[in-house]
């Protein structure tokens, strides 16, 4: 038997990293994870006593809409007039089975096989994975540290012909936030050329200092798609629970397939976002996000420490991407010995990067501030012995 040729994408090098701690783990020894794109602590206390409701109630969770329980597309409407000051239309909400899912009804709603779509590199993995998957032609824009790490009109325009863009802000794994006005170009750009934006948003609400970012949504003649989630800024990955705000001529199309490919999206999850949307799930939210920005003030406090060279600005998101290759190995070398020898992990930035991945590193910083003093510390004294 076969095995489909479109089906063998690369594994992420960081699900080897994690494999590695597990197995330390398992044997007794501590592993500090700095690596995993996980906020520390799980969801707020008010989306899991909502859990517990709904299960203690005796609601048999049975199937929703496709597109999701209208009473979370409603809150998910109600979220970006609040929280960006855009009206957005509950029937444009599709809820998603996490942004993932998301990802995959937008690129088979919107792209044929063959379609050129641009990415930033460096930039998530799984953009490209899926891409390939599914036939398209992948663009790399290169925003290393030359470019800022972030894509532009520019660099788009040299791209050649294209038929879609995937644009991330905060971006993982960068930190990098394209600013309103900037967003609004690459919109009017993307519009004007044909190309079907797609933004990930998925870090929205967790930025720091004066860094400010705009949701697509408020560019709807651009026939934009945003995909969110309430992986990050709730800390709900593992509810696997995410939405879409989609143009008109997009609607029918994700619906059917989403009917198709999920039926729907998890309810008890659906009822959750609910919860997570409402007062007390954002102010738990917002809480999280100042520890985030505590514990990046000690890693950026640390650098010099660390002596890594063309970091990345993180300004949102909770990642500090930075060049390692003072150390004489390769960024996969340099992790799998810094777990090894210290029980320190972070990821490699070959899962970001295809070109100069080798160079780079990702190190979470959505830990505790003391286990990042220790982290740090080991990975400090570690290179001094290299």
């Amino acid at each position: 038997m076969k095995v489909a040729a479109r089906a063998q994408v690369p594994p992420f090098a960081v699900m080897e990293i994690i494999a590695a701690s597990n197995a330390r783990r398992a044997a007794g020894q501590a592993v500090l994870n700095l690596a995993a794109g996980e906020p520390a602590g799980g969801a707020p206390d008010i989306v899991k006593r909502r859990a517990a409701e709904i299960l203690a109630s005796g609601d048999p969770l049975a199937y929703t809409e496709s597109l999701g329980m209208p009473a979370l597309r409603e809150a998910i409407a109600a979220h970006y007039r609040d929280f960006y000051d855009v009206a957005v239309d509950p029937r444009s909400v599709a809820v998603t089975t996490g942004s993932s899912g998301g990802f995959l009804l937008a690129f088979l709603a919107a792209f044929e096989s063959g379609d050129r779509v641009a990415l930033a590199r460096p930039g998530y993995p799984a953009y490209r994975n899926i891409l390939d998957a599914l036939g398209c032609e992948v663009v790399d824009l290169p925003c290393g540290p030359e470019a800022g790490y972030r894509p532009t009109v520019e660099l788009l325009a040299a791209a050649g012909p294209l038929d879609g863009l995937v644009l991330a802000s905060p971006s993982n794994p960068t930190g990098t936030v394209i600013a309103p006005e900037e967003l609004a170009r690459i919109a009017q750009w993307c519009a004007g050329h044909g190309v079907r934006l797609i933004s990930d948003e998925i870090y929205h609400g967790i930025t720091y200092a004066n860094a400010r970012s705009a949701t697509a949504a408020g560019f709807p003649d651009s026939g934009s798609i945003v995909v969110n989630s309430f992986s990050k800024f709730w800390a709900m990955t593992g509810w696997r629970i995410g939405w879409m705000i989609l143009p008109e001529d997009l609607l029918p199309t994700v619906d059917a397939l989403a009917g198709n490919v999920a039926l729907c999206p998890p309810t008890l999850s659906q009822h959750a976002g609910i919860a997570a949307l409402g007062p007390q799930g954002m102010a738990a939210a917002r809480v999280r996000v100042a520890s985030y920005a505590q514990s990046r003030d000690l890693v950026l406090g640390e650098l010099p420490r660390l002596g890594w060279q063309h970091v990345a600005p993180a300004d949102g998101a909770f990642y500090l991407y930075a060049d390692v290759s003072d150390a004489g190995v390769r960024s996969t070398v340099y992790c799998a010995r810094l777990l090894d020898e210290t029980g320190v992990a972070i990821t490699p930035g070959t899962d970001f990067d295809r070109v100069d991945g080798g160079r780079f590193v990702r190190l979470s910083f959505a830990s505790p501030g003391s286990v990042l003093r220790e982290a740090i510390t080991r990975i400090a004294d570690w290179q001094d012995g290299l």
